[in-house]
């Protein structure tokens, strides 16, 4: 991973999404399947009960996107949305939401069970992070952190670019983001570097076999992947995983 990846890792991107928020939805609307593919991801979840009695958190939750998917695979569970960046969780609470959707700005690998205890009441039934563990200074710590705010059982997915082990992915990501997204995104915001820091870290960041077997070090289990559809195909995945039950390991 270049150091200019992990340099931005640890504050520049966070001040790049604030940058950002404004314009951050007609960028993502632009992007075919966008919310589809998050809604595709939430509903891995395979949240039972339309979410009824469920507490969930939502981590990296930008705009509000992966936490309108959440919503749309669980209208009646609690959900507790966080993110790092005060533009963006602006951008995403100036929304309407029902009453037992709110926003938290948190850096993502600092929640604890006494954080979820506060603002959940108890231990997350479930953990959503879409576009979020690439972005962590440290994604063993983020894992270690969801496993222990997951109640025994409880399911973890990340939404994420994954293109390390497809040769022919990395060329789709790369055509696609030097002929579209770096432009576009220099348009709408005034400057580039986020979106070429969001290709570099794709091209930088585990495969899928790599992260499936970083989510099984951390100590979950029932670990999984799937792709969706689309141009993404091959590049965006659902990485699901669960806190073992007590006194189970595998």
């Amino acid at each position: 991973m270049s150091s200019t990846t992990i340099e931005m890792k640890h504050g520049a991107v966070t001040d790049e999404f604030d940058h950002a928020a404004r314009s951050y939805d007609r960028l993502v609307a632009a992007n075919p399947g966008y919310h589809s593919h998050l809604r595709a991801s939430a509903r891995r979840l395979r949240l039972p009960g339309r979410g009824e009695g469920l507490r969930l958190l939502d981590l990296g939750c930008g705009t509000g996107a992966s936490t309108a998917a959440l919503l749309r695979a669980a209208p009646l569970a609690r959900i507790a949305a966080v993110d790092a960046s005060r533009g963006m969780l602006d951008a995403a609470a100036a929304k309407e939401w029902p009453r037992g959707v709110t926003f938290h700005r948190a850096r993502a690998e600092e929640i604890t069970p006494a954080w979820a205890d506060e603002h959940l009441g108890g231990p997350a039934d479930a953990v959503f992070a879409a576009y979020l563990i690439r972005n962590v200074p440290d994604p063993d710590a983020l894992l270690a952190s969801v496993r222990s705010v997951l109640r025994p059982g409880g399911r973890l997915a990340l939404h994420e670019y994954s293109v390390a082990d497809s040769p022919a992915a990395r060329a789709v990501w790369s055509a696609v983001c030097w002929g579209v997204v770096i432009p576009a995104g220099g348009a709408l915001t005034g400057r580039t570097d986020l979106f070429r820091y969001l290709w570099r870290s794709a091209m930088e960041f585990d495969g899928r076999a790599g992260l499936l077997d970083r989510m099984r070090r951390a100590g979950l289990v029932t670990v999984a992947s799937a792709p969706l559809p689309g141009w993404q195909y091959g590049i965006t995945h659902t990485f699901v995983g669960a806190r073992p039950l007590e006194g189970r390991t595998r």
